[in-house]
Order: structure tokens, then C-alpha cells, then sequence
């Protein structure tokens, strides 16, 4: 076991943070988490000398709120495990596009997974996933990680995807507030864009900056924040039949 690990994760709704814990927790004696979603607080320089990047995927690509943060950090040989946590549609180019970023700030990536999560927006797809047969494998992708680390060996990862990457999602629409609404700012708070405002005792949400993280949805304590509902059918009918399908995590070494 490392003494220490840093655990840099953007995680709206919580799945990839429990991912990349678990990964740490089987790497690390002590964890030191950095939120990249948190516009408080500035991008922590790495204490360790391995660090685990962990990020959502969203369209086959990884959040650009997450990469201008990890962009923020100086590698300097540091060595780097990635995680590309989708809700079991697709990870596209993500992950690659994650490796191809974590080596031009100056990390070492040895090790990679595409791990699955609960879905944001249609929450029945990856039900209750990373569940205890998850963890059990990516404990198991820990143990390997560390043996590759102990052999002090920098042999290069080979993932899946396109250069270029194919085009970031675009989708016009945002969430939107119900009369039960009481304006208490929690969901400007918590989005990691910034994309959410209080102006005139009104939410406004700026559908440029808007990336359907869900983070605002997931947290509103009065559970007034939603998808307009004809997005969320749209959503509903298209990954639907995907809640049959147990996907498997990927991992590569």
C-alpha cells in the first residue's frame, strides 16, 4: 500500500466520487481528495507522488470544466491512474482524451479504467452501481496497480478512442425549476460551471455554460429541479432498455 494518494474527481451526482474512492482506498493508506467541481477553492498542487484523475462522461467526452481544472496541474513525473466513469451507454473518447491530457501536463498514466456509475439523468440505468461486485473488481485492479507500481515500471497504457475526438455535446436545454422552488441558491452552489444563478428572486441557468451534470437536480432539498419534461421522455425512451444491461467495467494496465 502507498502511504498516500491524491484523488483528483469531478462528481455531480456522486458516482465517480465513490468510484475513485474505492480505487484509492485499495492504493492508499490516507486519501487526499480534491473536488474539481468546487469554483472555491483553487486546483491543489499534488502531495504524492501517484495520483488518481477521475471524471464523468458526458457525450464521449470528458466535462470541459474538468479539464480547464486538471489543466491547472504540473505533473513533473508524477505518476497518474485515470478513471472514465459513464452510466453504461459509452465512454467513447474519454478516456483517451483524459490520458492525452494527464501526459500534456506532465503525468505518467500507468493504469486506466471505464468504470460504470448510476446514470444522472435516467437514474433506472446502472441502478445502485458501483455495487459490491464493483468494488470487489476494482480492489482486485488496485492490487494490480500497486504490483506495477513496486516494479517501478512506466509502460504505456493503451486505451480506446479517436483522435480527433469526436464533438462535445450539445444540448440547448437546461433544467428548470417547479413552483416548489424556494430560492434557497443551493443549486447555484453547487454547479460546477456556473451556470446557475439567483437573480431578482428568480433561478436563471445559462444554457452556454449549462452542461446537464445534473449536480443542481441532485441536490435541490425540496426536489424541484428537473429536466423539462419532454427532454427527460426523450431520455427515458432513448437509454431506457439500457437498465437490462449489466455493462462491464474495462480496465487496462
Amino acid at each position: 500500500m502507498l502511504d498516500k494518494i491524491d484523488l483528483y474527481y469531478l462528481s455531480p451526482t456522486g458516482g465517480t466520487k465513490r468510484t475513485g474512492e474505492i480505487l484509492c482506498k485499495g492504493l492508499a493508506e490516507a486519501v487526499r481528495p480534491v473536488d474539481l467541481g468546487d469554483r472555491e477553492k483553487a486546483v491543489e498542487t499534488p502531495e504524492s507522488g501517484t495520483v488518481v484523475a477521475a471524471v464523468p462522461v458526458f457525450g464521449g467526452r470528458i466535462p470541459a470544466v474538468a479539464a480547464r481544472r486538471l489543466r491547472q496541474l504540473e505533473g513533473s513525473g508524477k505518476k497518474a491512474v485515470t478513471l472514465a466513469v459513464y452510466g453504461t451507454r459509452a465512454y467513447e473518447d474519454a478516456l483517451l482524451e483524459l490520458n492525452d491530457l494527464m501526459e500534456e501536463r506532465g503525468f505518467k498514466v500507468i493504469a486506466s479504467a471505464a468504470l460504470v456509475a448510476q446514470h444522472s439523468i435516467v437514474p433506472e440505468v446502472g441502478r445502485g452501481r458501483p455495487d459490491g461486485r464493483d468494488e470487489t473488481e476494482i480492489l482486485a485492479f488496485a492490487e494490480k496497480v500497486l504490483k506495477k507500481l513496486g516494479a517501478d515500471t512506466d509502460s504505456p497504457v493503451s486505451v480506446p478512442g479517436d483522435r480527433p475526438y469526436k464533438p462535445e455535446m450539445d444540448m440547448p436545454v437546461t433544467p428548470i425549476c417547479q413552483p416548489s422552488c424556494i430560492r434557497c441558491g443551493k443549486c447555484a452552489s453547487v454547479c460546477p460551471a456556473g451556470a446557475v444563478s439567483l437573480e431578482d428572486d428568480a433561478v436563471v441557468t445559462d444554457p452556454k455554460s449549462c452542461m446537464l451534470c445534473m449536480a443542481c437536480v441532485a441536490a435541490c432539498p425540496e426536489h424541484a429541479r428537473i429536466l423539462p419534461p419532454p427532454l427527460q421522455e426523450q431520455m427515458d425512451q432513448k437509454l431506457g432498455p439500457l437498465s437490462a444491461i449489466r455493462r462491464e467495467n474495462e480496465y487496462f494496465l
